[in-house]
């Protein structure tokens, strides 16, 4: 019987396409090449281009489409559809005919999937919040990623005291549970007087830098692990020894021959770190602790919609899509 052996049918499969000719390639010419013959992964990559870019185009959309300021309460204005006027909170309209309930989804660009409770234009918060919702969720996973490379090269290249120390430190982040460690950050920095003042950097509580600095602190044991136990493999290996018998400085070791080897290990983690920020500050948001007013996200949508879920389902079910969108094609590409 015979054996699959994978490294002889790299090799045979780079043989016929250069004519006999045996071609090296680099891991990410590698993770290029699987990444173009795998379809699941490119439809993930379309699906996440194109949710990024329609949720940067939010200011587009509500200013020269539908013509509508998605921060600013609309409970008595009025609009626009076939020839008639159509007020955005409409009175009795629930089953009883009683109480008010938001206009619904018109499928027309001014008020697409509706209004909220305050008369605010739900495709347009979508956006809004799908740009906030990603900007948090991108910015504290890079800040996730690059404070544990910094701690894990360190830690693992040095070992000793420095090890241990922060080895522990990463433990003591992580005996907290997510979300009560987020929650707790998160409360104490809204309710301080004055925002959150880091030498000359001063953060006002509706910053969307809080809830990015807490989430991207809160997981870096997270890629930090993975990190350190790489480099301490690497540490070992025949190349690093023969760097440092040729009289490499430890900056040279660290920079030239450990860290583009785990810079692949980083890329991987990435879209699992992006798609976890992203459930974290939708979550955070829905509980009014992540993104605060005037800004909106993903989670703010949501929390907006819950006592309309009988009524205008569609406000708090389209956040949700978006979410679950995201998260999914991340986890693809991951």
């Amino acid at each position: 019987m015979a054996v699959f052996e994978p490294e002889a049918e790299l090799a045979t499969l780079d043989t016929e396409e250069f004519g006999g000719e045996v071609v090296g390639r680099s891991p990410w010419a590698l993770a290029g090449r699987r990444l173009v013959r795998n379809k699941l992964a490119i439809a993930a990559v379309i699906v996440f281009v194109l949710i990024v870019a329609v949720s940067f185009a939010a200011p587009l959309y509500a200013s020269h489409i539908a013509h509508t300021n998605p921060f600013e309460s609309n409970l008595s204005g009025t609009f626009q559809q076939n020839g008639k006027t159509v007020q955005v909170i409409q009175q009795g309209a629930g089953k009883l005919g009683l109480g008010e309930t938001p206009v619904g989804p018109t499928w027309h660009a001014k008020y697409l999937l509706g209004a909220d409770n305050q008369g605010r234009d739900v495709s347009a918060r979508v956006l809004y919040g799908g740009r906030a919702s990603l900007e948090i969720g991108i910015g504290s996973a890079v800040l996730a990623s690059l404070l544990a490379v910094v701690f894990g090269l360190i830690a693992g290249f040095f070992g000793g005291w420095t090890d241990a120390f922060l080895s522990r430190l990463m433990d003591l982040i992580w005996a907290f549970p997510v979300y009560l460690l987020a929650i707790s950050l998160a409360t104490v920095l809204l309710t301080a007087p004055n925002g959150l003042r880091i030498g000359f950097v001063h953060l006002s509580a509706s910053s969307l830098w809080v809830p990015l600095t807490i989430i991207g602190v809160i997981y870096v044991p997270y890629v930090f692990r993975p990190i350190r136990g790489q480099v301490l493999s690497l540490r070992e290996r025949e190349f690093v020894e023969a760097a440092i018998a040729q009289g490499a400085s430890n900056a040279r070791l660290i920079f030239s021959e450990i860290l583009p080897n785990v810079a692949s290990t980083v890329v991987v983690l990435l879209p699992l770190m992006i798609a976890t920020t992203i459930l974290t500050e939708s979550a955070l948001s829905y509980l009014s602790i992540g993104v605060q007013p005037p800004n909106a996200s993903w989670g703010t949508v949501i929390q907006d919609g819950q006592g309309l879920l009988y009524t205008r389902p569609w406000v708090a079910i389209a956040p949700g899509i978006m979410i679950v969108l995201t998260v999914l094609a991340l986890n693809v590409l991951g």
